[in-house]
């Protein structure tokens, strides 16, 4: 039996850098990317209250709140929270112009 040679491999660069073009993944990198920040943009006590859940069309993106008073004390602060995810949105070309705070979603997202 004669022995099979695998020599015609692909480098892991270029199966990356196809990957790279899909402008779908694109995208759902730097939305993951840009979900990964909104803890920074939050005061401190509302970290572990919320987190975000998912976009809308509009521009509007989804935050999944532990309960409804929390959802209502955000959505108070919303000009403030937009204002300080601009420079994020910026750099990664992304555009939301406002935010729904969503208590029923919390019991969707996983830890």
């Amino acid at each position: 039996m004669s022995k099979v040679l695998y020599t015609d491999f692909e480098p892991v660069d270029d199966i990356l850098s196809a990957f790279m073009t899909n402008p779908n993944l694109k995208k759902a990198i730097a939305k993951t990317t840009l979900y990964n920040f909104w803890d920074g943009i939050l005061p401190e006590k509302y970290k572990k209250m919320s987190k975000p859940f998912g976009m809308l069309p509009g521009k509007i993106m989804v935050i999944a709140c532990k309960n409804p008073i929390v959802a209502q004390e955000l959505t108070l602060r919303k000009s403030m929270l937009l204002a300080k995810f601009q420079p994020y949105l910026n750099k990664l070309n992304l555009n939301v112009e406002d935010f729904k705070f969503d208590a029923k979603k919390w019991n969707l997202i996983s830890d």
